[in-house]
């Protein structure tokens, strides 16, 4: 499917108020609720490129612009107008250069296209086309751009969902496989040297956590330990 179709009727849709008065009254089916219109901007402007076949020859071409939570749609005073598919937009964004302020688009041919699980050739430039939208009330654009973002948040990429889930595979470790041995404080068991030596360090860790005992630092000698306790010995029968 290519990223703007033709259409010859703006699809069915319902106002927020109305959607909301839908959802109170429990329907039987929540998925035959119709769209909601997020957005719609009359006296806007168009322009595609490359122009879209069957599409009006003129550019840009003057319509009303329906911001929708299924599709982007816009429809002329005469003759087809047409809609986008929200994951077919990789980028939006309001251009305020000298032509004017506008929205700006691009769209991915590529998606939804039959051979689209075909392998992807890094060399081989996508197919893209660029959509241009100028409301003639420039203080709109924001509202615009606002309800395009927030409709297109609700139809990501389903190619990212494939790539989050290769890295999620990846996150997660067999640790049966480890060539390394659990060891379990059985007796039949013997550390290794640094085993051992990383046990003591903890057992010394245990016994003094804060390290108030300096008797039990390491590294200290033992006659300068024996000399300090003599002078503190000799210290207290000098007080008594």
């Amino acid at each position: 499917m290519p990223a703007v179709n033709l259409i010859t009727a703006i699809p069915n849709f319902v106002s927020p108020e109305e959607h909301a008065n839908i959802i109170a009254s429990t329907p039987n089916s929540f998925s035959d609720i119709p769209p909601i219109l997020k957005h719609k901007e009359e006296n806007v402007a168009v322009a595609l490129n490359p122009p879209l076949e069957n599409f009006s020859g003129q550019a840009p071409t003057k319509g009303t612009l329906y911001v929708l939570t299924s599709v982007l749609a816009f429809m002329p005073a005469s003759g087809p107008g047409f809609q986008i598919e929200y994951p077919t937009i990789t980028l939006h964004a309001v251009s305020r250069g000298e032509t004017g302020p506008s929205l700006y688009c691009q769209l991915d041919e590529s998606i939804g296209a039959p051979n689209v699980g075909a392998p992807v050739d890094e060399n081989e430039d996508t197919e893209m086309r660029e959509l241009t939208i100028v409301p003639q009330n420039p203080e709109s654009l924001d509202a615009i751009f606002e309800a395009l973002s927030q409709c297109a948040a609700l139809h990501p990429d389903p190619h990212d969902d494939d790539d989050e889930d290769g890295l999620n595979d990846d996150a997660f470790v067999d640790l049966n496989g480890s060539p390394f041995e659990t060891f379990n404080g059985d007796e039949n068991q013997e550390l290794s040297e640094v085993g051992r030596a990383a046990l003591e360090y903890m057992e010394s860790i245990i016994d003094d956590p804060h390290n108030l005992r300096p008797d039990l630092r390491e590294g200290d000698n033992e006659e300068e330990r024996v000399a300090d306790a003599e002078t503190e010995e000799k210290a207290e029968k000098r007080a008594a």
